[in-house]
């Protein structure tokens, strides 16, 4: 276990906080902090907050007390790290308000999918990849002309993940279905309707292949948006693929490895990463590079 807290020294709320981190992975830290009876509330993308008043029996506990930069650097080697410019619109609030202007009066909606995207077992199919393809929606769509279901079928696209490839889709599927489908309005009209909830489906599981027609330009918008990540800079690409390592830590190196290796294979082969004009402006020459660098790595 490799559990580190900071000195408290830093002032909220009449008394001064630490930090908690796992330089290890972030289920060892929520297991760390459920044994001490800190609850999810004190979690912040990357850290727990916890008072000073526990800070003796934390490291009693056995966090290992270290200063604030060794904390940083250890979190920032593991690749644990949710730098401060992703912070703000990676948590709750900021997505719980992105949903109510999506889709205003149906908060209980957003609610249930915050938490499936904030389940403890994710790495990387978490609420800031979710924030990062919205984000790139509005890179590939910045005057917003894409219909309502583009953006519902980004919400809903993982929000079944429990590492099933094409049944994950396939249930997240199934769940906007059951989720948007009965929403009514004060007037007892469908507030989605029926056609909207077959196309966001339908967009859904199409990140299973992500191969959308030449002419579906919707389509094309969701799996851009989705694949984006794979062309974003080479430290982000580095921490990507950490973090979708520690989603499949149960399966061993010498499996996973030629495993990756052969989807990201099929990758570079399968023609363009991206269907839009934007996309592949911005994204196809520097998503070439990171995944043949991830295949070398994982080859050698």
């Amino acid at each position: 276990m490799t559990v580190l807290i900071d000195a408290p020294l830093w002032p909220a709320h009449g008394t001064l906080w630490s930090h908690l981190v796992s330089d290890l992975s972030v289920d060892e830290l929520h297991d760390f902090a459920a044994r001490a009876g800190i609850g999810r509330r004190a979690f912040d993308l990357d850290h727990y907050d916890v008072p000073e008043a526990r800070y003796a029996e934390l490291v009693a506990l056995g966090a290992v007390p270290t200063d604030r930069r060794e904390l940083l650097r250890r979190l920032a080697a593991a690749g644990l790290r949710v730098p401060g410019y992703a912070r703000p619109a990676a948590k709750r609030s900021a997505l719980a308000a992105r949903w109510e202007a999506l889709l205003p009066g149906a908060r209980h909606v957003g609610d249930e999918l915050l938490d499936r995207w904030s389940e403890p077992h994710r790495s990387y199919h978490g609420t800031e990849h979710l924030t990062h393809a919205l984000d790139s929606l509005v890179v590939l769509d910045p005057d917003r002309r894409a219909p309502r279901s583009v953006p519902l079928a980004l919400w809903f696209h993982d929000a079944v993940h429990d590492g099933a490839a094409g049944d994950d889709e396939a249930r997240s599927a199934a769940l906007a279905e059951d989720l948007l489908a009965p929403l009514t309005s004060s007037t007892g009209r469908p507030v989605v309707s029926a056609p909207e909830v077959a196309e966001v489906r339908r967009l859904v599981l199409l990140t299973a292949h992500h191969g959308p027609d030449p002419d579906d330009h919707e389509g094309a918008l969701v799996s851009d948006a989705d694949l984006a990540v794979l062309g974003s800079a080479p430290d982000r690409y580095l921490r990507y693929t950490e973090q979708v390592r520690r989603e499949y830590a149960h399966v061993p190196d010498e499996v996973f490895r030629p495993a990756r290796a052969s989807v990201l294979e099929q990758i570079l082969a399968g023609g363009p990463v991206f269907r839009t004009a934007v996309g592949t402006e911005r994204w196809e020459a520097p998503a070439r590079r990171n995944v043949a660098d991830e295949v070398r790595r994982l080859r050698a």
